[in-house]
């Protein structure tokens, strides 16, 4: 059965990037939403992403073939109640949070159960809000699906369906599973690089030499530090139990490695770095992951007056939006002088062709 409607509850950067790509990819699918966000849904129907807009959940959600619940984590579980009125062997509820269990225990306990079904995109920003959702961010990203033991399977396969068709790569999990994997790749990261950011902070003198030099590696692993505190101050609270149990296990590893620094542990430091640098390597680097991607390119350019301004034109008058770009002055880990991010792949490979047949010597990651 090919949906016809769908309905949104949240439409931020990720429920607002759900449905630009529906829209973008699907047409002929009606798409409502809700959000308290009043701006954020006038921006949507203005740019025809949604048919219309909704006060609240009423009866304008009956015939949805899907409901994507896209709220901050600890706030879906408000909508359950109202949602059972809509469910049923023709309407599945989703949602797209990066925690799981918590809902899923939620909804075992209430006539939902059947017609949920746990999701998960594996993309995001450091931004947040519709205006910053795009048409490509599911664009060849994991899309974990976690059902559950009453779920009906065929509902499952034609959802795995409707993802894939999205052009996102669905992996089926067990929720708690999942909620193990995400606090080891997504959640611990966020939690140090939030934690190294601080420190450096702190350490800093008042002429703050360490941020002025900050680049390169260390804006790299931290990155991700910029993300919005509300959303991860929920999601600790959300996989707490996980998340401790991995921070754990990371303070076992840093004391090993503290050990082996503080007894000239030559063998044993080479062995870490190795081990670290082997299995970094192998990772599937083209692939998605649950860290937000980042689509730029660093560039040679001589220090002239108008350089900058030269090459954003060139890029500007062939319809490539920036979205960022700056001199790096510590380039520690990095060739190229200027850094250009774009918020898309298709920008970024255009951009590469176009670059490079202006004579500028370009260096991807």
């Amino acid at each position: 059965m090919k949906p016809e409607k769908i309905g949104f509850i949240g439409l931020g950067l990720i429920g607002g990037s759900i449905a630009k790509t529906i829209h973008r990819l699907r047409p002929d699918i009606t798409l409502i939403a809700y959000d308290i966000d009043k701006d954020s849904l006038a921006l949507a129907v203005k740019e025809q992403v949604i048919a219309a807009a909704c006060e609240n959940l009423t009866e304008d959600f009956e015939g949805c073939q899907y409901i994507f619940l896209c709220a901050p984590v600890q706030k879906n579980t408000d909508f359950l109640e109202k949602l059972s009125a809509f469910a049923g062997t023709g309407c599945i509820i989703t949602d797209v949070g990066s925690v799981k269990t918590a809902i899923h225990q939620e909804i075992s306990h209430t006539p939902l159960a059947p017609y949920f079904i746990g999701g998960h995109p594996m993309a995001g920003s450091e931004k947040s809000g519709y205006s910053h959702a795009t048409p490509y961010l599911l664009e060849n990203v994991y899309y974990i699906i976690t059902p559950s033991a009453e779920t009906d399977t065929e509902a499952v396969q034609r959802f795995q369906g409707f993802i894939q068709s999205l052009g996102a790569i669905p992996i089926v999990l067990n929720y708690k599973e999942h909620d193990f994997v995400t606090a080891a790749v997504s959640h611990l990261p966020h939690i140090l690089a939030s934690s190294l950011v601080n420190l450096v902070k702190y350490l800093d003198n008042k002429e703050e030499i360490m941020k002025q030099i900050a680049a390169g590696g260390f804006k790299d692993i931290t990155r991700i530090a910029s993300s919005s505190p509300v959303m991860w101050q929920q999601i600790c609270l959300a996989n707490r139990e996980q998340i401790l149990k991995l921070m754990d296990a990371f303070l076992t590893s840093l004391a090993q490695t503290r050990q082996a620094i503080a007894a000239f542990g030559e063998t044993d430091l080479f062995d870490f770095f190795q081990s670290a640098k082997d299995y970094r390597d192998s990772l599937p680097l083209a692939g998605s992951g649950p860290l937000p991607k980042i689509y730029d390119v660093y560039c040679d350019m001589v220090d002239e007056a108008g350089g900058i301004a030269t090459l954003a034109t060139i890029l500007a008058t062939n319809q490539i939006s920036i979205k960022n770009i700056g001199i790096i002055h510590n380039r520690e880990f990095q060739e190229g002088v200027l850094h250009i991010e774009f918020y898309e792949e298709k920008a970024l490979q255009e951009a590469l062709e176009l670059l490079r047949k202006y004579r500028y010597t370009v260096y991807e990651r």
